[in-house]
């Protein structure tokens, strides 16, 4: 995978293209990244005792991480790395 928890990358495709967050999460098995505040979903939650009136809430869900590039902030675009695999 080109990306870690804690790179900061830019979408470059997708509902959210051209936001640029921190990755979260990586789920390598199924190829996919949790980045801050990209692919927001509401969440509702039913009445309880605790909480009657019940809840509504934003939740980060993961993208593919063919659609997340790595972020440069000296140039303000994405950029490529190079893999380098050890021996």
């Amino acid at each position: 995978m080109h990306v870690r928890k804690g790179d900061k990358v830019i979408v470059i495709s997708g509902n959210d293209k051209g936001a640029v967050g921190e990755v979260q999460q990586v789920f390598r098995d199924r190829n996919r990244v949790v980045v801050e505040g990209v692919n927001l979903r509401w969440k509702t939650s039913k009445p309880t005792q605790q909480d009657p009136k019940g809840d509504r809430s934003q939740k980060e869900c993961p993208v593919h991480a063919s659609n997340v590039m790595l972020y440069d902030d000296e140039s303000g675009k994405g950029v490529r790395k190079r893999v380098v695999e050890e021996v």
